[in-house]
């Protein structure tokens, strides 16, 4: 049900179907989600059964039941309500760990090893280890930190911030083209130590600072749980720093952990405030279904289920929403199988752009092509800090943002598409925390309503295992590779196998990278000829 063409019935929906937090200045408007009150009003029991489970798991309860871990983020942002005081140690000096260091990088106390201050950082992770801190730098760099609780941001001149999320040899060296490295700090993130494309990242750096006659160590800090083979990296080059990982925080939920928290820190983001916003967030989500924005999100999630989740902030400064959320949500309800071990294919596909791109992008898909999706706006109600110009009359760039913005809205819910839009003042630190708190609890409620456990992630591991795979066929055909040229075929049964394409393409890949040759470029891969380079 639309009421696209009854003002009236469509503000009684509004009214039903809306939540406003009066502390952050947010409200959940899922009015126009082609529900009704009684749907949501259905699903109540079911919420009320995920807010207990969502106690349980701030109480210390085994969540993670692959490793047998509790899962702990919630705590980072409100140590009181870790399950034990070691606990509640460990996370308030990790945090003040964290404040130190940052503050002693920005005012140059601490700094190269060569003299001078840092002015540019490098973060190397992967998954949560960067996406997290991507989005928060890029949401809050520049923003003032007059919302903070305190008032106060480190002192000194914020880093320029820069991530290697990948292990593309090319997108490495775009990355470092003009770095210079004498002044340039390295935070290489990893639970283990062991993820490749981090290993990888952190040896190119490394290489890097070494062809520029620089040590790697003293240029470095590392984010990791003690004792991983990159703490004893660590421990034996010399980085300035070792900041914690802890087994009970997923790298998805990691972003108010010293893994989002030093590269924001550097960047000048008031990490107070941005805590702060999350553990006030966390308050409100804890309430009784009708009063919670997470619940809200859930249920409308729910009844939506089988359809993609599509962001649309219609602000620049959270564009990179959607690929956070991609991971936040999807890594954690993307399960073949339901707690009972029923075969369910669970989880919501994301994907995003930003308003108004999304008028030049995809929206005329949304509007006539498959009803396959539902979308989210995030509205910021302020247009920037300061004055604007007219670009008409009486009429401002920001007022055609916002409205873009509504008629997106309006055009999508004639045609029967559903939307819900979150309204938040102002992008600030205390607002961006509060809205990474929103996702996080609404991933566990709705994993609770269709019986998913939001806290491992089987299928990741499979990827891994099968890379490692191919880097030993690799290895293989380079050891039976030699000056005569021969097929793939041949190739596959000197090195034990019998997966032929597989060789091919490894086969393939040598050439194009130097470390074989084939004997007739234009032919086809099935013709082919190899040799060694």
């Amino acid at each position: 049900m639309t009421d696209a063409a009854d003002p009236n019935a469509r503000w009684t929906r509004f009214r039903a179907l809306s939540l406003h937090d009066r502390d952050l200045g947010f409200s959940v408007d899922t009015s126009a989600m082609m529900w009704s009150r009684a749907d949501f009003d259905a699903l109540v029991p079911a919420l009320e059964a995920a807010r207990n489970e969502m106690a349980a798991l701030e109480g210390g309860a085994i969540a993670n039941v692959d490793e047998d871990r509790m899962v702990g983020h919630y705590w980072l942002r409100d140590a009181r309500l870790a399950p034990t005081a070691e606990l509640k140690t460990c996370i308030e000096e990790a945090r003040r760990a964290t404040e130190k260091l940052a503050a002693g990088i920005r005012a140059g106390t601490v700094a190269p090893a060569g003299g001078g201050r840092f002015r540019t950082a490098v973060v190397v992770g992967i998954g949560g280890s960067s996406l997290g801190p991507m989005l928060v730098c890029d949401a809050l760099e520049g923003v003032s930190s007059a919302s903070s609780p305190s008032g106060d941001a480190p002192a000194g001149d914020p880093l320029a911030l820069r991530f290697f999320d990948n292990t593309d040899p090319d997108g490495f060296d775009r990355l470092r083209r003009d770095l210079d490295l004498a002044t340039t700090l390295t935070i290489v993130i990893s639970k283990s130590g062991g993820t490749k494309e981090t290993r990888n990242g952190m040896l190119e750096m490394k290489a890097a600072y070494e062809a520029a006659g620089l040590a790697f160590g003293p240029h470095s800090v590392a984010v990791t749980s003690a004792g991983s083979t990159l703490d004893e990296t660590a421990r034996a080059e010399g980085f300035i720093a070792r900041l914690p990982m802890y087994d009970w925080i997923g790298g998805r939920t990691s972003v108010t952990s010293p893994v989002g928290l030093l590269p924001a820190a550097l960047a000048g983001v008031d990490i107070a405030a941005f805590l702060d916003g999350a553990a006030a967030m966390d308050v409100a989500t804890r309430k009784e279904p009708a009063q919670n924005p997470a619940a809200w999100l859930a249920a409308s999630w729910f009844h939506a289920r089988g359809k993609a989740m599509v962001m649309l902030p219609y602000k620049d400064r959270l564009a990179l929403i959607s690929r956070y959320l991609q991971q936040l949500v999807m890594e954690s309800l993307g399960k073949a199988r339901n707690r009972q071990g029923d075969e369910v294919h669970a989880g919501i596909a994301v994907y995003g752009n930003k308003g108004s791109t999304d008028q030049h992008a995809y929206v005329q898909q949304l509007l006539d092509g498959p009803n396959d999706f539902f979308v989210t706006f995030i509205h910021i109600a302020r247009a920037r800090e300061g004055a604007s110009i007219e670009v008409e009359p009486g009429v401002t760039s920001g007022d055609y943002l916002f409205g873009f913005l509504r008629g997106t809205r309006e055009a999508l819910s004639g045609r029967g598409r559903g939307s819900i839009t979150l309204t938040l003042p102002v992008v600030d630190a205390r607002r961006v925390g509060a809205l990474v708190a929103l996702y996080e609890r609404a991933v566990g409620f709705y994993a609770s309503l269709v019986d998913v456990n939001a806290y491992h992630q089987p299928g990741v591991e499979s990827g891994k295992k099968a890379a490692a795979r191919v880097i030993a066929l690799q290895a293989s055909v380079r050891a039976v590779l030699d000056a005569t040229p021969c097929d793939a075929e041949t190739v596959a049964a000197r090195a034990g196998t019998d997966d032929v394409e597989a060789v091919a393409a490894v086969l393939a890949h040598l050439v194009a990278n130097g470390a074989a040759r084939e004997e007739d470029p234009a032919a086809a891969p099935w013709d082919q000829r190899f040799a060694t380079a």
